[in-house]
C-alpha cells in the first residue's frame, strides 16, 4: 500500500470528485454560516441546499472543510482526540443517490489509482431500521455487488448509522460507514464497528439525507434526496502513512516537533510530558484557524472557547518548564503546514500572531496572580489545620484563572 502525504490525499480526493462532475468549493469558515444552534463548523453541512435551495456552484460539490469540535476539550491530550481536524467531503444536492455514491466510494477506497486499500481489510455498517424508518437493505446489497461478504457488513441502530440535525429539526437520514479492520483481536463474538475496542477504524461516512425531522419528532421525505459524505483527513492519513495515532500524521507532527524543540523535551520519553506536548500541538492548530476566521478571545461564546484553548496550551507549556511566551512561535509552523490548502492563514499571519501573542502575555500575568491567590489559600488552610479547598475557591481558580482541578 502506497504512502501519501496529507496534501496528496487532499488533492487526490478533490480530483476524484472533480473528474466525476463535482465543483470544487472553498472551505467554509469555522464559524457556521447557516446554523445558529452550534458554535463551530463541525462538518461540511449545507443545510439550506439540502432543503432545496439552489447552490450557485451546482448540484455536485466537493471540498476540504476545516472543522472545530470542542465538546471534549478536557480529553485532548490522549492519542485520539483533536479539537481541530479537516474533513474531506462531497455532496449531491438532489442529483445522484446511493446507487452512484457507494460504487464511487468503493472505487476511491480500493482502486490502485487512488487509495488502493486491501479489500479484505474493509468493513461496512448500514442502518438496521426502526419504527420510524426502514432497514437499509439497498446499501448492503450495493456493497455485496463488489464481493463484500456478509460478515463484513453490519446492521447497526440509529445511534451508529444515522445522521441527524444539530438542532431539533432538519434534514437527516441513514448512513453507511466504512472501516479499516485493524490488527487488534476481536473483543468477543459480537465484536462490530459499534464496539470501542479499536478493531474497526472508521474512515468514511456516506450520509443519505432523505428525511426532514419535524418539531413533533416525526420524519417526512425530503423533496429531494441528497448525499453528504465525510472523511476525516487526519484519520485517513493515519492509515495511509502507517502511523499509530493522529499526532504522528505529517501535518500534526510538524507542530509537535516544534513543541519538543521549544520545551527541550523528547516526545516519548515521559508520559506526563507527552500529554502536555499533545495538548499544545492540538490547541495551537485550533486557535490559529479560529483567529484566522475572525474569532477573538473573550468571556463568552466562541471567544471563550478560544481563550480557554489558548490558556490551556499556555498552562501546559509551564508544566513543560517553558518560562517565556512561545505559542506565537508555533503559529508559523501551523501556517507552513497548512497554507497550501488554506492560503488565508498566510494572508492573516501578522494578525493571528498579534492576537495570540497578546492573549498569551495577558494570561502569563493571570497565571502569576492566580498562583499567588492559590498559595494564600493553601497557607490559610495549613494555619487552620485543614486540607480541603472550598468549592467556591476551586471554581474561581478554574473559571477565572484557568487552573484545572
Amino acid at each position: 500500500m502506497k504512502t501519501y502525504h496529507s496534501s496528496e490525499l487532499r488533492s487526490m480526493f478533490l480530483k476524484f470528485f472533480k473528474d466525476h462532475g463535482h465543483a470544487v468549493i472553498s472551505s467554509a469558515s469555522v464559524i457556521p454560516e447557516n446554523d445558529p444552534t452550534v458554535l463551530f463548523t463541525t462538518a461540511g453541512m449545507l443545510v439550506p441546499y439540502l432543503m432545496g435551495a439552489k447552490h450557485p456552484a451546482g448540484k455536485r460539490l466537493t471540498d476540504v472543510q476545516k472543522c472545530v469540535r470542542t465538546g471534549d476539550i478536557d480529553d485532548v491530550g490522549d492519542f485520539s482526540h483533536l479539537t481541530f481536524f479537516e474533513m474531506l467531503g462531497n455532496w449531491s444536492l438532489g442529483d445522484y443517490f446511493k446507487e452512484q455514491m457507494i460504487p464511487w466510494s468503493w472505487e476511491f477506497l480500493t482502486s490502485p489509482e487512488y487509495l488502493g486499500l486491501p479489500k479484505d481489510r474493509l468493513a461496512f455498517s448500514v442502518f438496521a431500521g426502526d419504527a420510524d424508518c426502514p432497514r437499509d437493505e439497498e446499501s448492503a446489497q450495493l456493497w455485496r455487488i463488489f464481493g463484500v461478504a456478509d460478515d463484513h457488513i453490519f446492521f447497526l441502530p440509529k445511534e451508529n448509522n444515522w445522521w441527524g440535525p444539530a438542532g431539533i429539526t432538519g434534514p437527516c437520514g441513514p448512513d453507511t460507514e466504512m472501516f479499516i479492520i485493524t490488527d487488534k483481536e476481536p473483543c468477543g463474538p459480537n465484536c462490530s464497528p459499534a464496539c470501542s475496542c479499536g478493531r474497526y477504524l472508521e474512515i468514511w461516512n456516506d450520509v443519505f439525507m432523505q428525511y426532514n425531522k419535524k418539531a413533533d419528532g416525526t420524519f417526512e421525505p425530503l423533496e429531494q434526496k441528497n448525499v453528504d459524505t465525510g472523511m476525516g483527513l487526519e484519520r485517513l492519513a493515519c492509515v495511509m502513512q502507517g502511523v499509530g495515532n493522529l499526532f504522528e500524521v505529517d501535518t500534526v507532527q510538524s507542530v509537535l516537533h516544534h513543541v519538543e524543540h521549544i520545551a527541550g523535551k523528547t516526545y516519548g520519553a515521559n508520559a506526563k510530558d507527552d500529554i502536555s506536548i499533545r495538548v499544545i500541538t492540538d490547541h495551537i492548530r485550533s486557535c490559529t484557524f479560529m483567529v484566522s476566521d475572525g474569532i477573538l478571545p473573550s468571556n463568552e461564546g466562541r471567544g471563550y472557547v478560544l481563550r480557554r484553548l489558548l490558556r490551556r496550551a499556555a498552562r501546559h507549556g509551564r508544566m513543560l518548564g517553558i518560562d517565556h511566551p512561545f505559542l506565537v512561535d508555533l503559529v508559523e509552523t501551523v501556517i507552513q503546514s497548512s497554507e497550501s490548502a488554506y492560503p488565508e492563514l498566510r494572508e492573516h499571519d501578522a494578525y493571528i500572531k498579534k492576537v495570540i501573542g497578546t492573549e498569551e502575555a495577558n494570561f502569563a500575568r493571570t497565571i502569576d496572580a492566580g498562583m499567588n491567590i492559590l498559595n494564600n489559600m493553601i497557607d490559610g488552610l495549613e494555619k487552620a489545620h485543614q486540607h480541603l479547598l472550598k468549592g467556591l475557591d476551586v471554581f474561581k481558580l478554574n473559571d477565572t484563572f484557568g487552573f484545572p482541578l
